[in-house]
């Protein structure tokens, strides 16, 4: 198997929590977007950026100390959790990067208003994730924020990545970003005068492939971030290979939370011992012929 990280994979600081939901937060804050730049085959409506992956790396090391707390002390932060009944891990790491914006002794965001609804006459014609003012720079941000996991087929281009429903692809979630999210030009009386999207979660290239597939990966792929992979099949060496449970598809728990598997079904799988992500899908969710060695 060819390996797909590089050898300036960021470190993973969120493994270094023992509280589940602690893990799931410093997730939300340290890790990198799934993308380092923005398809230049995405057309653009309304400008939008992603941050740098240092800004994840600079606002974690400011929130060090609370999470070494939290992760003695989780209290505040589940009671905060518990609050959210739905069942949705992009609504869960919503909350998740909530609770950090919260804590305003250590960063420079003042939370403007949260889940903010635009409403012409009758109709709701938009919501916006975060309004905030960075007191850094005096301006006033509008932050869309989303937890995806797209799987790549064919020769990889902005078309051909799909999330595990087909119809949510990354080229329908950046469009919608720039198309509707983004276009508002103010909220609460404040005008906007930056828009970022914060889009995190993971990427997966196929299980079966060759080295020239991997070098036409997309260069706006962000390989700081561990990519997994996807196939229909399972592994020859299922070793360690145990399914995560829905909440770990952020970060998995310390411990394994399952037996390992002697029979596979969709899911997100995990080996301790590779640190590999499988996604292992039934051969039904393919639009193309399963993909073999060349």
């Amino acid at each position: 198997m060819i390996e797909l990280q590089p050898p300036t994979l960021a470190p993973e600081v969120w493994l270094n929590y023992r509280t589940a939901a602690v893990r799931q937060l410093a997730f939300a804050l340290a890790s990198p977007n799934i993308l380092s730049s923005l398809p230049p085959e995405l057309q653009i409506q309304h400008a939008f950026t992603l941050h740098a992956d240092i800004f994840w790396q600079q606002h974690y090391l400011n929130y060090q100390q609370r999470l070494a707390y939290l992760d003695l002390h989780p209290e505040a932060l589940h009671n905060f959790l518990n609050q959210l009944k739905s069942t949705r891990l992009g609504l869960r790491f919503e909350m998740l990067m909530w609770f950090w914006l919260l804590d305003r002794d250590y960063h420079p965001f003042e939370l403007l208003g949260h889940s903010i609804q635009i409403i012409d006459g009758a109709k709701t014609i938009g919501e916006l994730d975060f309004l905030l003012r960075n007191h850094d720079t005096q301006q006033i941000e509008h932050w869309e924020v989303a937890l995806k996991y797209y799987l790549a087929e064919a020769d990889f281009s902005l078309p051909h990545w799909y999330g595990l429903n087909r119809s949510d692809t990354l080229a329908r979630k950046l469009n919608h970003f720039s198309q509707k999210q983004f276009q508002f030009e103010q909220a609460l009386n404040f005008p906007i005068q930056q828009r970022f999207a914060v889009l995190k979660g993971q990427l997966y290239f196929p299980h079966l492939y060759s080295q020239n597939i991997v070098d036409r990966t997309p260069h706006w792929v962000n390989r700081a971030r561990r990519l997994g992979t996807w196939g229909n099949h399972i592994p020859e060496n299922t070793a360690d290979f145990y399914r995560l449970q829905r909440h770990e598809w952020i970060c998995q728990n310390v411990q394994a939370s399952s037996l390992t598997n002697q029979w596979w079904t969709d899911g997100l799988y995990f080996q301790a011992t590779t640190s590999e992500f499988y996604m292992y899908r039934a051969a039904s969710y393919l639009s193309y012929p399963p993909l073999h060695v060349e």
